[in-house]
């Protein structure tokens, strides 16, 4: 036969048999074996100090300037406009540069033994500064907040791009066959970047986030309906099943296993997820910790339940707690913000921490960008005390899976206005996440169109080893 006429559907055919066999093995193997199939490194590049990473992302931007980076020069200057060198050519969406300068709305005070100096408004956190690093001099390219979440969590600026638990789920693989690897929680009204900062993208679909929900079922329709017995939904699962897995021995797409994976875990799921979000064995004590009610959606219960995932395998788990956004009154947003969060954050790092697993799981702590030492104010927008949008220097915080606890990394002007020591970038942050994971963020790359991609992009970045334990 001419070589040049076999199709791609005639080769699965003729070898429908070996390959079947291959492709059933990959997709009933543990899910590790399925992100091997898909391309994944599976060995770490380098010994890991992380399994897990928790992201508590803060959409819509907290305020550095009233939580951590404290300027009392801002005081000084408060009413009147900051010195044009110190501004440059920098323009803003909704206030003129020469607005004036608004000071710190809260005290601060030195914690632990470390000596960070720490809001009045986060006193829980302020109990565990000396196992978290704090990072002032935080950076990044984008001032919307679409733009600047997919940002972060993918490292371009627009939608398409693999997020970073894609990434790492499709690096790693997945520890647990009954729960997804990538799950995400919100506790707020929207998040501006949508689904985008935690889809797939290019990769596999099998390897994008999975949303739980705060009530009710956390995934739409993983009960069982009323009526229908566990023996007949078996039967019907294993039918689809067998005819996605005849697809894939003739099309051998790469989607179909994924559909196929995914109609496996939603099985698995039947009975995982509920046990996964009861909460009413949990301790008393615990509870009381997070300040968590077991039956109410809050912050404090997706923190809970992420710990929970941790200790069943769940590889990387986004949170996303939404309206920092602050352009009017930033105190009261951050006072309603830091209550709904403070205690939850402090009460991870020390759960886990009792467990033993701080030390293999990665907590991270930021959103977007930062805040503008001067003030917004608008008559016609009902706008007033509040603060714009900051890319130009914000802060976040690391703690656990390999990170040093107890120090302070960067700083900013007396203004908060630019960095001026130890620049971190965005890019720098997902280095540094990665490489905690054992991943170099130089070799993890997926081929599309011709080009190598990563999740660090093409600009040069590097590790923050000053952070590293």
């Amino acid at each position: 036969m001419n070589t040049r006429h076999i199709t791609r559907r005639y080769f699965f055919q003729e070898c429908g048999i070996g390959v079947g066999k291959v492709a059933l093995a990959s997709l009933l193997a543990p899910a590790v074996s399925r992100s091997h199939a898909a391309g994944g490194i599976l060995q770490p590049h380098h010994p890991p100090k992380a399994k897990a990473v928790i992201h508590l992302f803060m959409a819509g931007a907290p305020s550095q300037l009233e939580l951590f980076d404290h300027k009392p020069m801002l005081s000084k200057y408060e009413g009147k406009p900051l010195p044009p060198s110190v501004i440059g050519g920098q323009r803003y969406a909704f206030i003129r540069p020469d607005a004036a300068v608004l000071g710190p709305q809260f005290a601060f005070a030195k914690h632990g033994q470390s000596g960070a100096e720490i809001s009045e408004m986060l006193p829980h956190l302020s109990t565990v500064v000396d196992d978290i690093a704090l990072i002032k001099s935080c950076r990044t390219n984008q001032f919307n907040h679409a733009p600047a979440q997919i940002y972060m969590n993918t490292g371009f600026s627009q939608p398409g791009r693999p997020s970073m638990g894609s990434w790492i789920t499709y690096g790693l693989g997945a520890e647990t066959r009954d729960l997804p690897a990538f799950v995400v929680m919100s506790t707020g009204s929207g998040i501006s970047g949508g689904a985008a900062c935690w889809s797939s993208g290019f990769l596999p679909s099998v390897h994008s986030g999975t949303r739980f929900r705060n009530t009710g079922d956390p995934i739409l329709n993983v009960s069982t309906p009323d009526g229908i017995q566990a023996s007949t939904q078996h039967d019907t699962v294993d039918l689809i099943n067998a005819m996605n897995h005849r697809r894939l021995q003739l099309d051998g797409d790469s989607e179909i296993a994924t559909r196929i994976a995914n109609y496996e875990m939603a099985y698995r799921l039947q009975s995982s997820a509920p046990e996964l979000m009861d909460l009413s064995k949990e301790d008393p004590a615990t509870l009381e910790l997070y300040g968590c009610d077991p039956k109410t959606p809050s912050f404090a219960r997706a923190c809970l339940l992420a710990r929970r995932m941790v200790e069943r395998g769940v590889r990387f788990i986004n949170i996303y707690h939404e309206g920092w956004d602050a352009h009017s009154n930033v105190s009261g947003n951050v006072k309603n913000n830091a209550k709904a969060t403070d205690q939850a954050s402090a009460a991870l790092i020390k759960d886990l921490k009792q467990r033993g697993l701080l030390d293999s799981t990665l907590v991270v702590w930021g959103g977007e960008f930062g805040r503008t030492p001067m003030v917004e104010s608008s008559v016609s927008l009902g706008r007033s005390m509040g603060r714009d949008h900051h890319p130009q220097a914000f802060t976040m915080w690391m703690a656990g899976g390999g990170i040093k606890g107890g120090i302070t990394h960067g700083a900013t002007d007396e203004m908060g206005f630019n960095v001026v020591e130890n620049e971190v970038h965005v890019a720098d942050l997902q280095a540094t996440i990665l490489h905690c994971l054992g991943i170099d963020h130089e070799r993890l790359t997926y081929r599309v169109s011709g080009l190598e991609f990563k999740l660090t992009g093409v600009e040069p970045c590097e590790v923050i080893k000053p952070l590293l334990a």
